[in-house]
């Protein structure tokens, strides 16, 4: 039977390192075992705030690839203020850490560059593609966001071809992402944002959201959503080699990238006060930061009692950043802090679930990352309020470990691998 064709429009592609290029390049990795055949639309000369050579072993061989130049401002931002590179990752600096260049720079971004800055892509975009697909058979496409920008070449696409089949992949919210409101956008930005979002739902055959809640508030605000999650592929488990663990040390380990505004300092203060307070836990303890961590959360870090207990390894290629959570006893994600974040699951908590280590997770009440790690029994979920429970926790972690009895969990997530997952999108498609 010949396969049926989804062309995925995508920002994100390796070389591109970070948890945006993780999940169409792994849904393009089992797409073809489900009898689809993806074909990858991507800027041939990206601007990307990371980069991961060793993702291109996940890229499908003789996967057709469809490229063409894309123009963006950052090199102009980043003459104004350096600290704009964290722009090409959705960060910037907030509150007390702004500077006058750095609340311009937000400010410019928000009300001149919508969606984003990859918006100058759209128009040229919409017209290489619409001729690509009137020379080529294509069941399906597919656009992935953020950057939102790119659902804006759906949207384009649809309106000349109604009957094409478009489904918007909402990796994140676009105007309830919790940065939004820091946008300092005017009123009528502000409008036009939700003007374009509204459409994206309106007309997109299908929406996927990342999460539970996500694709609930998707419905309420008219789109046909439906959640897919994203997951962990047991292949990037396979043959590890065993990474480098502090000797006889408790870690707590953060793997990815941390800014400002999921900055757990609850968690900080407890481990502070842990070091001081219990003599057994400051003899033993580490904290492993891998990724990027932003430098005003490490300068405040490395001014407490924690200084002598991190181990700073950087950036580290994929591979070595899930060998570097096998060897670590305890796992620490954070959300953004508001309500409006609950439903949002960073992708990397698949990738703990499949270590089977315990987690320690920071966000909003009541949020999807609790009731996944409620569902598969592998952590706690702590609001940014706790300082004394998350103390409890950590302790009682460490006394387990102290007598090795802190056991590893992988029960209930095999519905969250790669190939799972792909089953079920291939079930959408439809």
């Amino acid at each position: 039977m010949e396969q049926k064709k989804i062309l995925i429009i995508t920002y994100y592609w390796p070389p591109a390192g970070g948890p945006g290029v993780q999940r169409w390049l792994k849904f393009a990795k089992y797409l073809p075992d489900f009898g689809w055949k993806p074909i990858i639309y991507t800027p041939e000369n990206p601007s990307y705030p990371l980069l991961d050579e060793t993702l291109m072993k996940d890229v499908p061989e003789n996967i057709e690839m469809v490229r063409t130049r894309i123009w963006e401002p950052y090199q102009l931002a980043e003459k104004l203020n350096k600290s704009n590179k964290k722009f090409k990752a959705g960060q910037f600096d907030v509150g007390k850490n702004q500077s006058w260049k750095s609340k311009l720079s937000i400010w410019v971004r928000g009300n001149f560059f919508i969606p984003d800055a990859r918006v100058f892509w759209v128009k040229p975009s919409i017209k290489f593609l619409e001729k690509y697909l009137k020379d080529n058979t294509i069941d399906t496409i597919v656009t992935s966001g953020p950057p939102h920008s790119l659902h804006l070449i759906g949207l384009g696409l649809k309106s000349k071809m109604p009957n094409l089949k478009w489904i918007a992949d909402f990796r994140d919210p676009w105007t309830e992402i919790s940065y939004y409101k820091h946008l300092k956008l005017t009123k009528s930005s502000d409008k036009k944002h939700r003007q374009l979002e509204s459409a994206v739902f309106k007309n997109a055959d299908i929406t996927l959201a990342t999460s539970y809640t996500d694709a609930e508030n998707f419905r309420k605000a008219g789109a046909n959503a439906v959640c897919i999650t994203n997951g962990f592929d047991e292949s990037d488990s396979e043959n590890k080699v065993k990474a480098q663990k502090p000797e006889n040390q408790f870690t707590l380990s953060y793997i990815g990238v941390l800014e400002q505004l999921r900055n757990p300092e609850n968690l900080w203060k407890a481990l502070d006060e842990l070091i001081r307070e219990n003599a057994d836990f400051a003899a033993d303890f580490t904290l492993k930061l891998v990724g990027r961590i932003d430098d005003k959360i490490l300068h405040a870090i490395e001014n407490s009692s924690l200084k002598k207990h991190i181990l700073n390894l950087g950036y580290l290629a994929h591979g070595k950043a899930v060998e570097e959570m096998q060897n670590s006893d305890l796992l620490l994600i954070t959300n953004f802090p508001n309500e409006s974040s609950k439903g949002i699951i960073p992708g990397k908590i698949f990738e703990y679930l499949a270590s089977g280590k315990q987690i320690l997770s920071f966000g909003p009440e009541k949020a999807d990352v609790a009731k996944i790690l409620e569902e598969t029994k592998a952590g706690k979920h702590f609001n940014y309020q706790d300082t004394e429970m998350v103390k409890k926790f950590i302790l009682e972690k460490f006394e387990l470990w102290k007598s090795g009895s802190l056991l590893e969990n992988t029960q209930h997530i095999e519905q969250f691998s790669r190939r799972n997952l792909t089953r079920q999108l291939t079930e959408v498609l439809k």
